[in-house]
């Protein structure tokens, strides 16, 4: 049996040059296993996951398992974005309700070490501020000592994950906050940065000043 290891975009597996290098020398029909995965994968789509394929070489027989995809491309998927904050600390990319960190800790939850949930929802806030999300609009330092106070023991407890759409009205009302003040401090930065730029270019061609000039 040979195992061959893929990271795949759900539902949207392509028959690329990664996958014919590995699945072309098996002799399977690599039509219909693109096909399966994309089956198997549908209810991840827009998600970047691995999949491993286990081949039979003798039946030419492929098995397919789905694992689970990495914490940060779940909470994208929550979000509706693609890319995360390049500077977490500066820059907001959206704002979690606790009720979504419970539904990707619940999708990751299976996957992890720890046989306790709390420490499951605990690692999704670690992600959450690594991509930089808000959680609830706080910061995620705030939101972990809400909880280690019991603050959202009932959601947690009962795995709530539906989000109320006044709540969520509200949490989005909030970002658009962030995101619009963020948006002028970065017009700023870049209207600063571009006269820095103007500046040394000026300086770079002005000619040297003469020996009387000097005097």
């Amino acid at each position: 049996m040979a195992v061959i290891k893929l990271m795949v975009e759900g539902g949207n597996m392509t028959p690329g040059p990664a996958v014919a290098q590995q699945l072309g020398p098996m002799g399977v029909n690599m039509g219909k296993v693109i096909s399966d995965v994309n089956e198997a994968t549908q209810e991840f789509k827009g998600v970047t996951l691995p999949v491993h394929l286990t081949v039979n070489a003798d039946t030419k027989e492929v098995t397919i398992k789905v694992l689970s995809p990495p914490t940060s491309e779940l909470i994208k998927k929550e979000l509706g974005i693609e890319k995360a904050s390049g500077a977490r600390l500066k820059q907001r990319v959206g704002n979690f309700a606790v009720e979504q960190v419970i539904s990707v800790a619940k999708a990751k939850h299976d996957s992890m070490l720890s046989n306790d949930f709390m420490a499951t929802i605990k690692s999704v806030i670690g992600t959450c501020q690594a991509l930089g999300v808000l959680i609830e609009n706080k910061e995620t330092k705030e939101i972990m000592q809400d909880i280690n106070e019991g603050k959202f023991a009932e959601e947690i407890s009962a795995k709530k994950t539906d989000v109320d759409s006044e709540k969520r009205k509200a949490l989005d009302d909030y970002f658009a906050t962030i995101a619009e003040k963020q948006e002028a401090v970065k017009k700023e930065e870049d209207a600063e940065k571009a006269a820095e730029e103007e500046k040394k270019a000026a300086n770079a061609v002005a000619p040297e000043a003469t020996p009387e000039a000097k005097k």
